[in-house]
């Protein structure tokens, strides 16, 4: 099975990481033949600069930008995914196939509590909400910056994700890891697609994004 050289795959990774991180060469480079790969940091991540806080639309706009208007096979992961979904329905962005892996079917960050959070990060106690504590830890983790990670958060909690809201039309995958409860949802995600595929992996949220199962998916559905 051969993939078309021409068109570039857009790589979008998860919260507090990095696209180098989600989607290193060392696991990706042979996968997708001669294709271009073009690899973004999420605002407020890695290389990108911090926007604030403002709404999702947003941000998609600036990731909308960074792609440009040549169309391309999208592919995301986690909240890389959440913005996916939304980002192939963006005027600006033209996108043949979809791969959307780890997605939840709700809106996580509308249940963080900003302000333990905040205070948290400022030397406070530590959060009594676990949820909130995880975010906390990942925002604080090394190479992070916590402060604009928790202005994002807050922006996208303020917008959140709807799926029922619209759906792509173009040909999805839906990903999730088979222990992984954030993706849970994807078959209720999958009934309001018009084009899907649904295939889990091994591992949890963390690991299944790394398996050679998620990678001969996400290769053998962009070269149909």
């Amino acid at each position: 099975m051969t993939l078309p050289p021409e068109r570039p795959v857009v790589f979008l990774h998860g919260l507090a990481s990095r696209g180098t991180q989600d989607w290193p060469d060392s696991e990706w480079t042979a996968v997708l033949g001669d294709r271009p790969r073009r690899v973004l940091d999420l605002p407020a991540h890695g290389d990108a600069p911090g926007l604030g806080v403002v709404p999702t639309s947003a941000v998609l706009d600036a990731l909308a930008e960074a792609i440009g208007p040549e169309e391309v096979d999208l592919v995301g992961y986690s909240l890389g995914a959440r913005l996916a979904w939304d980002l192939a329905r963006h005027p600006g962005v033209a996108v043949r196939r979809l791969v959307l892996g780890g997605l939840s079917a709700g809106e996580p960050f509308a249940l963080v509590d900003l302000s333990a959070a905040r205070a948290a990060l400022a030397g406070g106690p530590a959060p009594v909400d676990p949820l909130t504590g995880m975010i906390v830890h990942m925002v604080s983790l090394p190479g992070n910056r916590p402060d604009d990670l928790l202005d994002l958060i807050e922006g996208l909690a303020a917008e959140p994700f709807a799926s029922e809201a619209g759906a792509p039309a173009m040909p999805v995958l839906l990903l999730g890891g088979e222990d992984d409860p954030m993706a849970a949802g994807i078959d209720e995600l999958a009934a309001r697609l018009p084009d899907v595929r649904v295939r889990r992996v091994p591992g949890d949220h963390l690991a299944a994004l790394h398996t050679a199962a998620f990678r001969d998916a996400v290769r053998g559905f962009l070269a149909d």
